[in-house]
C-alpha cells in the first residue's frame, strides 16, 4: 500500500508550455522558490511548538484507538448511520465515502462493508422529512445510530436536527441511539452530553473544521462503514513527511501554494478543481470549503482594508467538458486549473463492438473504458493549454485509503503555506459568524442585541412589491 503515490505535476503552469505572457518563466519560479522556503521552516517550526494542531492528527494513536473501540460496540447492531453536521464536520465525511466506498454502497448489502451512511449537511425540510419518513417504514429506525457533530453546540442547523431526532426516537431510545463528536470541554453539545450521557467522541483542541476529517469527526462514519483508517492516516504521515521537506522543488505543498499565489497575483483568482474519477468528485467539495474559509479574508495594509483569496470552484471531469470547457476555454483566461487523474482504477470495462451499421466508432471497440477517461482529461488538458491556460495535475497511483489520506494532508498544508503567502491567518472564519448570529435572531434568540439585530434584517431584506416583477 504505501508504494501508492500522490503526486504533484506542475509543468504546465510554465512558460515553457503556455508562453510567457500567462505562464511563470523560470526567474519567477526561482523568485517564487526564494519567497516560499523561508516559509516551510517556518511552518515545520509551528507543527513543532503545537501551533498547528490538525498536524498532530496523523500521528494520534489515542484518537483511532477511542474510534475503533466505538465502532466495534456498534458496527453489528447497526444498518443505517445518519451523520447530522454541516460544513467541515460533513464535507469530509461524505468525501471519504464517495472515495473509498463502492458507488452502490448504501443500496448493494454484497458490496457493503458497513451501515448505510447517510450526512446530512443541510436542513431542507422535505429531504429530511423523506428521509425520516423511509426510517419509520418496516422499523428501520431502530437499528439506525444518529452522530451529531458539532464543536461547540451552537450550529443552529445541527441542533434543529438533534432537536428533531430527539422527538423521533422518544426517552427510551434516544441515549443508546446518539453519539455526539464535540468539544473535549466546552459548549452546549457537550453539556448535553455529559447530562445524557452519550457516548462520545472529541473534536481536537484548536482544529477547525475543515481542518477535522483526521480527527473522530471523519474517521468513525469512514471506519464504520469499513474504510481502513489506519492506512488513511498512513498516507498522512507520509505525505507530512513530504511536505516538511526544507527544499522548495521537493516539496509539492509549498510548490502548489506558491503557484496558485503567482497566479492569484497575475489575475486568475478562480480555481478550478476537477478531477477525472466519480470516487474523488466530493474531495473538490471538501476542498472548496478548505480554500475559502481560509483563505477568503480581509486585512488592513497601509493602513487600508485589502480583500483576498482565490475563489474555488469545482468541475467534474466529462461531465463538465459539455458543461463548462467552452467557457474556460474562451472565456476570461482568469483562472488555474487542477486536475485529479487516477493512474489505475481499482475496476474497468471493455468497450463492446461497434453496432453494424455504426463502422466509425469501431476505432473504440475493444479498448479499456479507463483508457477513454483519461485520454479525455489528456485532451482536456491540451484544449485548456492551446488556450494558454494554466493547469496542474495531481496523479493518483490508484483511489485507496492510503492517496487519499495523502491528498488530505497535502491540501490541508498547502492552506496553511498560502495563507503565510496572502499574510492572512488561515485557521479562522470571522465572517461566517454574522450569519450565525443573524439566523438567531430571525429564529427568535432572546437579547436585546438580537431584538435589535432582527430589526435591521427585517428593514433591509423587506421585499419591495414595485421591484418583483
Amino acid at each position: 500500500m504505501s508504494e501508492s503515490q500522490v503526486k504533484l505535476y506542475y509543468k504546465n503552469v510554465t512558460a515553457e508550455v503556455i508562453g510567457p505572457e500567462h505562464g511563470i518563466a523560470a526567474d519567477q519560479l526561482k523568485q517564487l522558490a526564494e519567497k516560499t522556503s523561508p516559509l516551510i521552516s517556518q511552518l515545520n517550526k509551528e507543527k513543532k511548538d503545537g501551533r498547528t494542531p490538525y498536524r498532530d492528527l496523523p500521528f494520534n494513536k489515542e484518537i483511532s484507538r477511542k474510534v475503533r473501540e466505538l465502532v466495534a460496540e456498534l458496527k453489528d447492531r447497526c444498518e443505517n448511520l445518519v451523520v447530522l453536521g454541516i460544513g467541515g464536520s460533513a464535507l469530509g465525511n461524505i468525501a471519504l465515502q464517495t472515495a473509498l466506498n463502492p458507488y452502490m454502497h448504501n443500496l448493494d448489502d454484497k458490496q457493503r462493508r458497513g451501515p448505510r451512511l447517510f450526512v446530512f449537511d443541510n436542513i431542507d425540510p422535505p429531504q429530511l422529512t423523506s428521509f425520516l419518513k423511509w426510517l419509520k417504514d418496516n422499523d428501520r429506525l431502530k437499528k439506525t445510530i444518529f452522530n451529531v457533530i458539532s464543536k461547540g453546540g451552537q450550529a443552529a442547523e445541527t441542533m434543529s436536527q438533534l432537536m428533531i431526532v430527539h422527538e423521533l426516537l422518544g426517552p427510551d431510545s434516544y441515549k443508546k441511539q446518539i453519539i455526539t463528536t464535540t468539544d473535549t470541554r466546552q459548549g452546549t453539545l457537550r453539556r448535553i452530553t455529559e447530562d445524557v450521557g452519550f457516548r462520545s467522541l472529541e473534536v481536537p483542541e484548536g482544529v477547525g473544521g475543515r481542518f477535522s476529517v483526521l480527527s473522530a469527526v471523519g474517521l468513525f462514519s469512514a471506519a464504520m462503514c469499513g474504510i481502513d483508517i489506519d492506512s488513511l492516516l498512513a498516507g498522512a504521515r507520509d505525505m507530512d513527511d513530504r511536505v516538511s521537506c526544507e527544499d522548495f522543488y521537493k516539496n509539492p505543498a509549498a510548490i502548489n501554494a506558491a503557484v496558485n499565489y503567482h497566479f492569484y497575483k497575475k489575475g486568475k483568482n478562480i480555481s478550478v478543481m476537477m478531477p477525472y474519477s466519480y470516487a474523488l468528485k466530493d474531495l473538490a467539495d471538501w476542498y472548496r470549503q478548505l480554500w475559502a474559509e481560509s483563505l477568503g479574508k480581509v486585512k488592513v495594509s497601509a493602513g487600508n482594508e485589502v480583500h483576498v483569496g482565490p475563489t474555488p470552484v469545482k468541475a467534474l471531469d466529462t461531465t463538465d467538458q459539455h458543461s463548462q470547457v467552452q467557457l474556460y476555454r474562451e472565456g476570461p483566461n482568469d483562472k488555474l486549473f487542477t486536475f485529479l487523474q487516477v493512474n489505475n482504477f481499482d475496476r474497468d470495462l471493455k468497450i463492446g463492438l461497434a453496432p453494424e451499421d455504426a463502422s466509425e466508432l469501431a476505432f473504440l471497440a475493444g479498448k479499456d473504458l479507463s483508457t477513454l477517461f483519461n485520454n479525455e482529461k489528456r485532451a482536456t488538458e491540451y484544449a485548456i493549454l492551446q488556450s494558454k491556460r494554466p493547469c496542474l495535475t495531481v496523479f493518483f497511483d490508484e483511489v485507496n485509503a492510503y492517496t487519499v489520506g495523502q491528498f488530505i494532508y497535502l491540501y490541508e498544508v498547502t492552506t496553511s503555506f498560502a495563507g503565510a503567502l496572502f499574510g492572512i491567518n488561515p485557521y479562522d472564519q470571522p465572517a461566517v459568524e454574522l450569519g450565525k448570529e443573524a439566523t438567531f435572531a430571525l429564529m427568535g434568540k432572546p437579547g436585546d442585541e438580537y431584538e435589535k439585530l432582527a430589526q435591521q434584517i427585517q428593514s433591509l431584506t423587506k421585499i419591495d412589491g414595485d421591484f418583483l416583477v
